[in-house]
């Protein structure tokens, strides 16, 4: 394999993370390791000899796994915890290459949910104490206020007192054991590695160390906060990282956003998800209840997961989050076995597997769920969607989903025919096209289509082409404004009261005889047309003759450059 350029080791900054020095100069995060411990506390002129030394090829590690790139700040409204949210992801890299990858996530998103069960319950811990009743240690008296019962031995301070010994890993492994023991919802839960002969014991104190200086957990609601965030913060950071298997248990914030706008889950309503993934759904639907003047434990949540390691994930989530769910005693397959066969849910929202294939259509074919036609084996889009319409609440159920794109006009396998029979049901009530580039795990355009039972707009139904929404946040991800939510939200709302008026380009209403005329193709663009030009009164051939004069300079330019690189060949010996 070619080696890549020297690398200069006496010009590099160690005080930023490893794995950020490691991708910006394309080598292994093991080298950078090494060449730091060579190079701190020597002086210049030590640096410049082991420079010489030390030196290796550009080149990655052919033994290690690429390490993710430490976070860069991007925009955000609240910028008083973004640099803590950061601080654990950099914390996170910089454990990178010291533990097997499939480890990575589950040991920072467990050390997150460790420093918040024992944070909350050493506040109360601290108010019964006050109270002096001698219930301190009563374990009624902490799960009456939604806490966890911390046994001594996994408590922070005890892992804090540890963080720079050699035991380090097997006392959080056992504080986890414990904290399994003392609350049954948790059992199996928590992950176990810690004490990994693979994990560096040096690194994972000092992150420990950062949990325990840089977290003030003094006010319950600000604590909580701040770990929820953090902990999203970091598993959106791994679903980047880890491209498409991201996917399978986050969706990006910006599209659950917009999703729970629209719905507007209330206060004392039941909300499900039945493929919740880390349960990022339920986490914006407590948000929204609560800032609008709700209480979020006023929401019942329902959630199913088919991977073990992601429905652990999700328990922790709501766990940080003091969101009591039910997502049943295990893991399990929505489709071959329902974990809430009766429920009848007000919300339901969902980013199912794009094209989930095979899904054990041969095993259901006479499923109750399929009213509106048997979904074909090769593809389970309309699966998904027929399932949740079972689990509507039969008055004022609403359904939030992603789906691509392909089922808005595939006819394959009778999916043209189940599609036909949603609407003509008048389920429908929008089909919101978003632009692409929104999702970490795929490339391809997707929808998000809002059904509900009683429609405010009977036999009607609502086309939105927001494509041209939203912002770059890198060259491969976009992402919405506030903004950007609140005006697909309102449109959708301005539709419910009867008060929208259609916008060339961006918004439209059709009834069921203008879906009939389009063969039941639910495309947006067919609907809302293409955006209106402003005429700026320069005539067509003016504009060809401005545009093909700027092309005429460009040619002369080009033909420059094309001369010059010919004579810089020439004179290292190469003819062209």
């Amino acid at each position: 394999m070619a080696r890549g350029p020297r690398i200069d080791w006496s010009k590099v900054d160690f005080g930023r993370p490893a794995a950020e020095i490691a991708a910006e100069l394309g080598c292994s995060v093991p080298a950078v390791y090494t060449a730091k411990k060579k190079f701190e506390g020597k002086s210049a002129a030590e640096q410049s000899t082991a420079s010489d030394s030390s030196t290796e090829s550009a080149q990655p590690s052919s033994a290690d796994a690429p390490a993710p790139k430490a976070a860069k700040k991007k925009p955000a409204k609240d910028t008083a915890t973004i640099g803590f949210e950061k601080q654990i992801w950099d914390a996170a890299c910089e454990l990178w290459g010291h533990i097997p990858a499939a480890d990575y996530r589950k040991v920072i998103v467990g050390l997150i949910f460790l420093r918040y069960v024992s944070g909350a319950f050493e506040r109360r811990y601290n108010e019964l104490v006050a109270e002096g009743d001698g219930f301190e240690n009563e374990r009624d008296a902490y799960e009456m206020e939604n806490v966890f019962f911390i046994p001594e031995e996994a408590r922070w301070n005890v892992i804090a007192e540890a963080a720079h010994t050699p035991e380090i890993g097997t006392v959080i492994d056992a504080a986890m054991r414990a904290i399994e023991k003392e609350n049954s919802t948790l059992k199996n839960v928590l992950p176990k590695v810690y004490g990994n002969p693979d994990l560096d014991k040096k690194v994972l104190g000092n992150v420990v160390d950062i949990f325990t200086n840089n977290i003030v957990l003094d006010d319950s609601d600000k604590g909580k906060d701040l770990l929820g965030r953090t902990y999203e913060y970091c598993i959106a950071q791994f679903a980047a990282y880890e491209g498409k298997k991201g996917g399978e248990f986050y969706t990006p914030a910006s599209i659950v956003k917009t999703i729970v706008a629209v719905l507007k889950p209330f206060d004392n309503c039941r909300v499900y998800d039945p493929c919740c993934g880390s349960g990022g759904m339920f986490v914006q639907s407590a948000d929204f209840v609560r800032a609008h003047g709700g209480l979020h434990k006023g929401l019942s949540v329902y959630g199913q997961e088919s991977n073990s390691d992601t429905w652990k994930m999700a328990k922790m989530n709501m766990a940080i989050r003091g969101i009591e769910a039910n997502f049943g005693e295990h893991q399990a397959d929505t489709f071959t076995n329902d974990l809430h066969p009766t429920l009848k849910a007000h919300f339901i929202m969902a980013n199912p597997p794009f094209n989930y294939h095979p899904w054990h259509q041969e095993m259901l074919k006479d499923d109750v769920r399929w009213k509106y036609g048997l979904p074909p084996e090769s593809n389970a889009n309309f699966a998904w969607i027929q399932h949740m319409i079972h689990h509507m609440d039969p008055t004022r159920g609403r359904i939030g989903l992603v789906l691509a794109n392909g089922a808005l006009s595939s006819q394959t396998g009778g999916e043209g025919d189940i599609r036909q029979r949603i609407v003509e049901a008048d389920l429908v009530e929008a089909i919101v096209a978003l632009p692409d580039k929104l999702f970490y795990s795929v490339q391809i355009p997707v929808t998000l289509w809002f059904l509900a039972k009683n429609k405010a707009q009977k036999g009607k139904t609502l086309f939105i082409d927001a494509r041209s929404l939203g912002f770059m946040v890198d060259r491969k991800h976009r992402d919405f404004t506030e903004e950007d939510i609140a005006r697909i939200a309102d449109t959708v709302e301005a539709f419910r009261e009867g008060k929208l008026e259609d916008i060339k380009g961006f918004c439209a209403v059709a009834d069921l005889e203008a879906i009939k005329a389009q063969d039941f193709i639910l495309t947006p663009g067919r609907y809302v047309g293409v955006e209106e030009q402003e005429d700026d009164g320069e005539s067509f051939d003016e504009k060809m003759k401005k545009l093909t004069a700027e092309l005429s300079d460009l040619f002369v330019q080009g033909n420059k450059l094309q001369e010059e690189i010919k004579k810089n060949l020439k004179a290292v010996g190469y003819e062209v």
